[in-house]
């Protein structure tokens, strides 16, 4: 089933599969570290994910990255 993240969610998903750091994401959207890491957590825990190399391959499958 078709599981909906937020506009801001894929933002995050997309930039950490483009391999940026909390950081960087943080920056580039003008937004807290902290709450990075929360729409990251958030975005695990819909997708039922365990980590970033599942949110890679869900950001290719999903076609917000290019392989």
């Amino acid at each position: 089933p078709e599981v909906p993240l937020s506009p801001r969610e894929e933002e995050v998903v997309k930039l950490i599969a483009e391999a940026y750091t909390n950081a960087q994401i943080a920056e580039i959207l003008h937004l807290s570290e902290k709450t990075v890491e929360s729409h990251r957590a958030n975005v695990l825990r819909k997708l039922g994910m365990r980590d970033r190399v599942q949110l890679v391959r869900y950001a290719i499958r999903r076609g917000l990255i290019e392989a």
